[in-house]
């Protein structure tokens, strides 16, 4: 039998962002708890800024009965001399009961000790306080609260308890609040408590008092106000979501309002507008034309008849932001960019100061600059020698920013504040552009540098990150990354992959390390290739036939990854493969130190003459990818078979089976090139 079940926890004001980290958490834990507790069923996990709710349409009253089934240890251990020992004892204890109430049973052969229990169900509403303390206790929000003159904590006070199930209120105490038949709507339409007199009125009484229990309903209103205001005004609206779900868990009774700002603060880059209306008031930005305007979108939670009010109180409340920013804008263009004083902001412990990490990143950034001399002349159509000035300005101008006024107010525009600044200033193009898309990609998926000069500047930093924290033995583990490390590595990936740039692990490092204490190499290439392998989407086995192969360029890695895997996910390829894991098993004894040699005038059989001639054809082909050689070599597979059916590899004749073997040792190396393909399982 079943009835409706609900909870609801009335609190106080619950701060969005680490409810929202942990929401799917949250509805996960009662699942487990009911599973836990035989009680599993659906149920609506609901929340507004004043409450956490739970609802099941069909909660069972009690749990199901149960049989229990418990075997102990066998007779000649459990009773010595007609007399039950240590372990006999132990388990009759495990058990609940004395030992005689203990039985016998035969399990794999032997009799050993037994015990069978029938176990009825226990009622819900005797569970259900134990349930939902575990269920709080298990919500970590990080940074909890105390109140009054309690030990115990949560994220905000509780203020009010419901839990009734069906029309009965089941007695639950948490944190000194006892359950009662009472719920608070919206506090503009009242402060009183409001008597829900059954589960099938609470919704109702919460639409009447201006609270819309249902997160997604809270959302759909707010976009469909955000479609009418566009309508309405010809403009558009940014759908920020991380700021929806945000103002959807602030919000009970969410309205959306259009508002301004005087036309004077365009004059700021719109990034900081947007900054300073999201960061601090939670407010959308306004575009038409795709440009942005001066205006903005506040949701409010207000319940009232008239919201020029609160329109006009927003508007007030943006001025004194704006004029901040502005003011901090011009004082930094006064200004200008300078490194002065990054000398005194220290990177890290045993790598010096910001101004040492730029030094650094400079030598970083000229080696680079070297490596990829001709892509960059081609790209920029430049003098080498005039990149090389530029690069190392970029450089240098790449964290001036971070002494800024704006950007000690709004330290997540670090980066942009010096592209608008050194744009201002005059600076040549291809320094600004650099300084913003220094730290790019900021995320998976996120945008890459533009250009190959920029790329290089977002490569140095991060790779002078690596190395200097590498060589101080900050090391990733587990699951711990505080620096970032492992994006760093992602991003270097994503950035010589898209531009088609050598990166030779190996040669990099080893061309770097002087600048640094002294590096354990191994670790970092193996930290590396960890990083970039997991970033590939590929058979696992492909990934390892390629690193087997002794591939150490990042940009090369992925290339032959991606062409091996494109290969050995065609449907017909497993049915070939066979006839090349022979060739890898032939050649697993071979010695590889040194180049076959293949005597053309030791062939006896037309078979070996046949793909002797096709594999030199194919060899001495040029290929536009790695793809099309690796095609052309597995197009041996028929004169393989050929050859596997009329060439006795191992002959007696040790010159004909040496000559034999290095034909199918070429064959395999030829292979290895690309990758292992001994490695490959499909």
């Amino acid at each position: 039998m079943t009835k409706p079940l609900l909870i609801e926890i009335g609190v106080e004001e619950l701060p969005a962002i680490p409810l929202l980290k942990i929401i799917t958490n949250i509805e996960n834990s009662w699942k487990e708890i009911l599973i836990d507790n035989q009680l599993d069923t659906q149920f609506k996990f609901l929340y507004t800024p004043r409450r956490l709710v739970l609802i099941h349409d069909n909660m069972p009253l009690k749990q199901a009965d149960s049989i229990i089934e418990l075997y102990g240890p066998p007779i000649q251990v459990a009773i010595k001399d007609g007399v039950p020992t240590g372990a006999g004892n132990g388990f009759a204890r495990k058990c609940g009961v004395s030992f005689s109430e203990i039985s016998r049973a035969d399990k794999g052969g032997r009799e050993v000790l037994y015990f069978k229990e029938n176990k009825a169900g226990t009622d819900t509403k005797k569970l259900l306080e134990y349930m939902i303390k575990q269920w709080i206790s298990s919500m970590n929000f990080g940074k909890m609260m105390r109140w009054g003159d309690r030990t115990d904590e949560f994220i905000r006070p509780i203020r009010w308890l419901q839990v009734r199930l069906d029309d009965d209120i089941v007695p639950v105490e948490l944190f000194g609040v006892k359950s009662s038949n009472n719920t608070f709507i919206h506090r503009m339409v009242s402060f009183n408590p409001v008597k829900v007199n059954g589960i099938e009125n609470y919704k109702d009484i919460l639409a009447n008092g201006s609270v819309t229990i249902y997160p997604y309903k809270r959302e759909e209103k707010i976009l469909k106000e955000f479609d009418e205001l566009e309508s309405i005004h010809n403009i558009s609206i940014e759908r920020d979501k991380s700021l929806l779900a945000e103002i959807v868990a602030i919000t009970e009774n969410p309205k959306a309002l259009l508002g301004s700002f005087d036309k004077s603060f365009l004059e700021l880059p719109p990034e900081v507008i947007i900054t300073s209306m999201k960061e601090h008031q939670r407010y959308f930005a306004v575009y038409k034309d795709s440009q942005l305007t001066n205006n903005f979108i506040v949701v409010t939670n207000a319940v009232t008849d008239d919201y020029t009010k609160v329109i006009s109180g927003n508007e007030r409340v943006l001025k004194p932001r704006l004029a901040d920013g502005m003011f901090f804008y011009k004082n930094d263009l006064k200004r200008g960019l300078s490194t002065d004083g990054l000398e005194k902001i220290q990177f890290m412990d045993g790598l010096g100061s910001l101004s040492d990490k730029i030094d650094r990143e400079t030598k970083v950034a000229i080696s680079l600059l070297h490596i990829y001399k001709e892509q960059i002349t081609k790209e920029t159509s430049r003098d080498f020698e005039e990149l090389e000035a530029l690069m190392k300005k970029a450089i240098k101008l790449a964290k001036a920013d971070l002494t800024s006024e704006m950007v000690y107010e709004f330290t997540e525009l670090q980066g942009l504040m010096g592209y608008y600044y050194a744009k201002s200033l005059g600076e040549d193009e291809l320094i600004y552009n650099a300084i913003k898309e220094q730290y790019m990609p900021l995320g998976e998926g996120g945008e890459l540098p533009f250009s190959i000069f920029s790329s290089i500047v977002a490569i140095s930093i991060k790779l002078d990150t690596l190395l200097g924290l590498f060589s101080i033995g900050k090391i990733p583990t587990g699951s711990k990354d505080p620096f970032a490390l492992r994006r760093a590595v992602n991003g270097i990936s994503r950035i010589v992959t898209e531009y088609n740039l050598s990166f030779n692990i190996k040669y990099i490092i080893n061309s770097l390390k002087k600048s640094y204490q002294e590096i354990d190499q191994t670790k970092l290439y193996d930290f590396i290739i960890e990083r970039v392998s997991k970033s590939l989407k590929a058979n696992p086995s492909v990934i390892t036939a390629v690193l087997a192969s002794g591939e150490d360029d990042i940009n090369e890695i992925v290339k032959k990854v991606g062409a091996l895997d494109e290969v050995v996910s065609n449907k017909s390829f497993k049915e070939q493969f066979t006839t090349f894991k022979r060739v890898a098993n032939i050649s697993k004894d071979l010695d590889f130190s040194s180049k076959f040699k293949i005597d053309e005038t030791k062939f006896i059989e037309d078979a070996e003459k046949e793909l002797y001639k096709k594999y030199q054809d194919i060899t001495s082909a040029n290929y536009s990818d790695y793809k099309s050689k690796l095609e052309a070599l597995f197009s041996l597979k028929e004169l393989l078979d050929k050859y596997f059916d009329d060439v006795m590899v191992n002959s007696e004749d040790l010159d004909i089976r040496t000559n034999r073997q290095n034909m199918i040792g070429s064959i395999y190396m030829s292979f290895k090139d690309i990758a292992d393909i001994k490695e490959v399982s499909i």
